[in-house]
């Protein structure tokens, strides 16, 4: 009776071994299947999702966005006259009349010390659409010449230094503002001597490269008149 229990439970244990394998094994199986099948096609998948990229991209290519050169005339132009330089200048002028023989009598004579100021810079109204040509990506830009806009004395800062009048006169009435005529002209002439109209010129294309960049032109050259 012992021998036959015994038997029976070994037999018992080798059918329950049996259908967990047949339940277990399949479903292992099917996961090694599964992993080396995914480990297999990973490669097309990536060849295809980059393939699906780049026909998307030539679908749907980033735009690049060019602004057309002529609709920024107005935004230039709106400057106006660009002032790009100023000038101090101190000139030292002598004036006199009747310096002859009689000079101690009738003659007059002054000193003036001249301060004044000249500015320059680049008239943009003068910019026409054919001044701004669109190459590419590269815009070339014409710009009118520099040129002096103001050139004037302080008044508050320029004085007459001296003045000698002859015996027998109280001086020349115009005599100073002869002076104020010739020291205008000189301090106009010594900005020029001083090269401030290439100054103007450096500084307005230094200030409107910025102004371009910021409208979208990332390479601007400046073309010479």
């Amino acid at each position: 009776m012992g021998k036959k229990i015994q038997w029976v439970l070994v037999i018992g244990g080798i059918v329950a071994i049996l259908l967990i394998m047949l339940v277990v094994l399949p479903y292992i199986l099917m996961q090694i299947i599964d992993s080396a099948t995914a480990r297999a096609i990973a490669p097309f998948e990536r060849a295809d999702q980059e393939l699906r990229t780049q026909v998307a991209q030539i679908l749907n290519p980033t735009p690049t966005i060019i602004p057309d050169p002529v609709t920024i005339i107005h935004e230039v132009r709106s400057l106006a006259r660009l002032e790009t330089i100023q000038y101090s200048v101190e000139k030292v002028i002598t004036a006199e009349s009747g310096q002859n023989q009689f000079a101690f009598l009738f003659g007059d004579r002054l000193l003036f010390i001249a301060h004044g100021y000249v500015i320059a810079g680049v008239d943009l109204g003068k910019l026409t659409s054919d001044d701004l040509t669109l190459k590419g990506q590269v815009l070339y830009v014409r710009l009118p010449q520099p040129e002096i806009f103001v050139a004037t004395l302080d008044n508050e800062k320029s004085y007459v230094y001296d003045r000698e009048t002859g015996l027998l006169t109280k001086g020349n009435v115009d005599l100073e503002t002869e002076a104020r005529k010739v020291a205008e002209n000189e301090i106009y002439k010594a900005a020029l001597d001083d090269g401030i109209l290439e100054q103007a010129r450096v500084n307005a294309e230094n200030y409107l490269v910025r102004l371009f960049r910021t409208l979208g032109y990332n390479e601007v050259v400046f073309v010479q008149p």
